[in-house]
């Protein structure tokens, strides 16, 4: 299955946002250490908070769902973006379909390796366009772009785009994450430039 935006594809003046520079590079960009699991046995990513049915999947588990192909252009906040970037994974509205989200949910905190986390509204998570990936251009993550599994919400600035992925929280308040606590904006919208709490 394929999803971009394929009707301005070749305008990239519509497709970067303000004072962004495009690059073809790959940026690594994160804080703290880099995890990386030579045994996924011992791996696994937990859905809870306002939910039903609470999950806990293995790497296995999330093979089984229906496998996602997404190109999109991805945005950092530093400066630079990336057009076309290919990503395969699972969409997040499958990902949740068994977990039967509670109607009080209005948010998501994604939580990370070390306690890294990051806030969405429930909107933002389950975006058509938003994924849990665990390949880019049809090869695995590897272990500085996230392995195994990596969020990936491209109409927000890349932050959003949690890397080394344990747990998908359901909240019915907005908890900033470790960004957001230090100045971040609680949304991130490129297109906005809502890169500062003040913006």
């Amino acid at each position: 299955m394929y999803f971009g935006k394929k009707k301005n594809r070749d305008n990239q003046s519509e497709r970067v946002p303000p004072n962004q520079n495009v690059t073809t590079t790959f940026p690594v960009l994160h804080s703290g250490n880099v995890p990386y699991y030579t045994d996924l046995s011992k791996w696994n990513l937990q859905v809870y908070g306002l939910v039903d049915n609470p999950k806990l999947f293995t790497i296995e588990d999330i093979m089984t769902f229906p496998q996602t192909d997404l190109l999109n252009d991805i945005h950092c906040v530093t400066g630079w973006s990336k057009l076309d970037a290919n990503w395969q994974g699972v969409k997040t509205q499958d990902l949740v379909v068994d977990v039967k989200i509670k109607s009080t949910a209005k948010f998501v905190i994604l939580h990370a390796e070390e306690g890294w986390t990051t806030n969405l509204s429930i909107s933002d998570f389950l975006k058509e366009t938003s994924l849990i990936a665990h390949s880019f251009d049809h090869k695995k993550l590897t272990p500085e772009h996230g392995y195994p599994l990596r969020g990936v919400f491209p109409h927000l600035y890349f932050w959003k785009s949690a890397k080394w992925l344990r747990g998908i929280q359901f909240t019915e308040h907005n908890h900033p994450g470790f960004w957001e606590r230090n100045g971040y904006h609680m949304e991130g919208d490129p297109f906005k430039e809502q890169r500062f709490s003040y913006d």
